[in-house]
């Protein structure tokens, strides 16, 4: 696949500097919306409700990255998304990773906030945006990209969620963890003086290591979970080429991911929608099929893959809020 977890290349920025304006704009006032995720920031402008732009960025979620690179690549996405005549924006919705507290909001809305002077500024958990991409006011939304986390709302208003305590913590089934898992397997297999098999030499391969004591180095350095998140692809491919072990991972993963959709089902009562996005969610077909089958085996059918990016969710919350 495509590797979903890493930014777009230089082009796809370049091709939208090199546009002044966005020709005739519709009326009504400019509402940006973002998607700050553990590897990349997706923003879109909407005028009068119609999309008229969309940029993308490094990540500006600052439990991944330093406040100083967060706050550039957030100048660099409001650079890329608004031309200077059409600075007026009236709302800005984000939806982030790690926005656990009151606190964590006020300090991304305070990085947000320059860049569009004068305008409402809405901080949510980026789940939030996951179910409303979806088209669902209630259910569940699951985000299965660099980290994970399941988060619901019940037709009464109660909220849920499971996970998304970070990596050190949590984060099961992640992109972050299926890689995690195939390095620590290589550790062991090499630890009883096994061979690399196709699994371990697709992992050093990507790392550009030759001996797996090598990455112990190189995890404990300072690649960061974004780094680690991309390799999860040498254990899909694995997987598609019949590797037992890797498609062991990969089932693991699935029922982690299939217990923290559980969790949210107890509390709020209300076994769907389950909306799923992230970059693994939205392009593994292996995990899909998996996920798919543990949760009709627990009665859950509405199940739902999203095929639009989750910043498109925000143009569903600023309808529902008007």
């Amino acid at each position: 696949m495509p590797d979903s977890l890493e930014s777009p290349p230089p082009a796809a920025r370049d091709e939208r500097d090199e546009r002044d304006d966005w020709g005739v704009v519709p009326p009504g006032p400019l509402v940006v919306g973002l998607d700050i995720g553990g590897s990349k920031t997706h923003g879109a402008v909407w005028a009068g409700g119609t999309l008229v732009a969309e940029a993308r960025s490094g990540s500006a979620n600052v439990q991944n990255v330093t406040p100083d690179d967060a706050a550039r690549s957030l100048t660099q996405l409001f650079h890329d998304l608004l031309p200077g005549e059409h600075r007026g924006v009236s709302r800005v919705v984000t939806g982030s990773g790690g926005v656990d507290t009151a606190a964590d909001a006020e300090r991304l809305r305070e990085l947000i906030a320059p860049h569009a002077p004068g305008a409402a500024v809405d901080v949510v958990h980026d789940t939030r945006l996951i179910l409303a991409a979806g088209g669902a006011r209630t259910g569940i939304a699951v985000i299965v990209g660099t980290g994970s986390v399941a988060w619901g709302v019940g037709e009464d208003g109660r909220e849920a969620r499971s996970g998304g305590w970070g990596y050190l913590l949590g984060d099961e089934g992640s992109g972050y963890w299926v890689a995690r898992e195939a390095v620590r397997r290589a550790l062991h297999r090499h630890d009883l003086g096994q061979h690399p098999d196709a699994l371990d030499t697709a992992v050093l391969a990507l790392n550009k290591v030759s001996t797996p004591t090598e990455l112990i180095g190189l995890f404990h350095s300072g690649a960061g979970r974004t780094y680690w998140a991309s390799q999860s692809r040498a254990v899909f491919d694995a997987a598609l080429g019949g590797h037992s072990d890797a498609q062991g991972i990969i089932q693991r993963a699935a029922v982690d991911l299939t217990r923290l959709v559980l969790d949210v089902v107890t509390v709020i009562g209300l076994p769907g929608p389950v909306v799923l996005g992230g970059g693994l969610a939205m392009h593994q077909p292996d995990l899909q099929a998996r996920l798919v089958a543990l949760l009709h085996d627990e009665g859950i059918t509405d199940v739902v893959f999203l095929d639009t990016d989750p910043v498109m969710g925000v143009r569903f919350l600023v309808d529902e809020a008007s």
